[in-house]
């Protein structure tokens, strides 16, 4: 039986929020301005919690070595930054799920990978989230997940007296992140898991259908 939380950790993309219509837009229009063949959503929806980088991989194939990646990376990164909240919305039961562990003064936070001026531009855009404790991103640190360090420094942040921290997340980096932090691991198997027959070699602590799964524990 697993101790009840004094603190969640959660990813962004995958978990909380679900960003892949918004980032396949950014590769889609990429694509189309150089007549290539756009890539559909469930394609690329597995593959967007591996960001600017993956999305590229992925519509490009073997072509990407011919094209300047660097050039290709900051096109992207701009038409996501201009066009980031579009299609973007919770999975389903995160707001519940927040709600409950603000009602219950359970301090919660988010370490993602994404780079901070993305990550604050979404937090802005959903007030909800604008409630967490705090927020770690991909360039706060010199490290970064699967790195133990991001979720280490947001907890040394909380504060807390005697750390019972959960992180949730919905990649194998978010879980050997957290087992290296030596936090309860949770992996998020509604977001971009493309073979949930794989989660089983992760070795996480706790794998949820819906966010809600959580309120159980608390």
């Amino acid at each position: 039986m697993l101790k009840k939380p004094n603190a969640m950790l959660f990813d962004l993309d995958g978990t909380l929020l679900d960003t892949a219509k918004d980032l396949g837009n950014a590769l889609n229009q990429i694509l189309t301005s150089l007549g290539r063949a756009t890539v559909d959503h469930q394609t690329y929806r597995n593959i967007a919690s591996d960001g600017a980088k993956g999305m590229l991989e992925l519509g490009f194939g073997d072509d990407l070595k011919h094209f300047e990646f660097d050039i290709l990376r900051q096109q992207f990164l701009d038409y996501y930054e201009n066009n980031i909240c579009i299609d973007t919305d919770y999975f389903e039961g995160v707001e519940q799920l927040l709600l409950a562990l603000n009602k219950k003064h359970i301090p919660w936070g988010i370490v993602t990978n994404k780079p901070a001026f993305l990550t604050t531009q979404l937090i802005t855009s959903f007030p909800l989230l604008q409630n967490c404790a705090v927020v770690i991103s991909g360039d706060t640190l010199s490290e970064r997940k699967p790195h133990p360090l991001p979720l280490l420094y947001a907890e040394q942040k909380l504060a807390l007296d005697s750390p019972n921290t959960w992180y949730i997340g919905d990649a194998q980096r978010d879980i050997q992140s957290a087992n290296a932090a030596n936090m309860i691991s949770v992996i998020a198997e509604y977001g971009y898991i493309s073979d949930l027959n794989v989660t089983d070699e992760w070795d996480a602590d706790l794998s949820i259908h819906t966010a809600t799964d959580l309120l159980t524990y608390f």
